[in-house]
């Protein structure tokens, strides 16, 4: 019998396998976890070619629920959140694992970024978690969670993260926010900040291979982490073991955000 033997939940945002929400997946059904998924809507339904990645990844794992939607339309979410209660009844967890900033936006400075650019970014990457908390919140179990994922940008100015800093502060905050309104409930809202992973997202950010060689040298177990060591953080935060943790920032890098400097091992770091 597995940690989540027995739990149902939802996971939105997984892209293809090098998605952080595909090493969560692989961790919760390890566990035992029945999951369901959502992906975005393919722009040609007749070549739905999201869809199949998605379900390339999940019909394997035996997923009966997957379905799409815009996390910037609320029809969508009305769509998918009933069609998920009519599949599953009840759900003990929902993960959000979506952030989106225009290309063009994230590569310039912050003063520099567009007005519609610093909206969508926001929509997608914030204010969606809060749409996303107020329907979970209906098919949840007591006891249930939401948890989605940030990065250390939204703490500390991490140069190239960009425009995606702010939107990650502000997911923090919405965060702690939703723990205090739905604790009364009974549910938790806790959040991953992840070291940098090679993922569709961060392939966006500037000098990102630069990052990952100074997590190998600057954090406390010199090395950065992967998307199952994510997985395993998130397979904690949604079981019982973490049933007294909600508005966490639960940081898994390596340690990499304790360090105020570079140890005296990594020399060239300093010249």
């Amino acid at each position: 019998m597995g940690l989540l033997t027995g739990k149902k939940g939802l996971i939105l945002g997984l892209v293809n396998d090098y998605s952080i929400a595909w090493g969560i997946t692989q961790k919760l059904h390890e566990e035992g976890a029945e999951l369901g998924f959502t992906f975005l809507p393919d722009k040609d339904p007749a070549n739905p070619k999201m869809e199949r990645r998605v379900r390339k990844l999940v019909d394997p794992l035996g997923a009966k629920f997957v379905q799409p939607c815009d996390v910037q339309s609320d029809g969508d979410l009305d769509k998918a959140f009933a069609a998920a209660k009519e599949h599953f009844g009840q759900v003990d967890f929902v993960i959000h694992s979506i952030a989106y900033a225009p290309i063009e936006d994230i590569k310039k400075p912050v003063y520099d970024v567009s007005r519609d650019g610093f909206k969508l970014a926001m929509d997608v990457s914030c204010y969606s978690m809060i749409a996303v908390t107020k329907h979970a919140r209906q098919i949840l179990t007591p006891g249930g969670s939401v948890l989605t994922l940030t990065y250390l940008g939204g703490e500390r100015v991490i140069p190239g993260y960009n425009m995606m800093g702010i939107c990650k502060a502000a997911l923090e905050s919405a965060v702690t926010y939703l723990a205090y309104e739905l604790g009364a409930d009974g549910f938790r809202v806790n959040a991953i900040s992840a070291g940098p992973i090679k993922t569709l997202s961060s392939s966006a950010v500037k000098d990102i291979d630069a990052m990952f060689s100074l997590y190998d040298k600057m954090a406390p177990m010199r090395r950065n982490v992967d998307a199952l060591e994510v997985g395993k953080t998130a397979l904690y935060l949604v079981s019982d073991l973490a049933s007294g943790v909600t508005g966490e920032t639960l940081h898994v890098d390596a340690g990499f955000h304790v360090m105020g400097a570079p140890p005296a091992s990594a020399k060239e770091l300093f010249s």
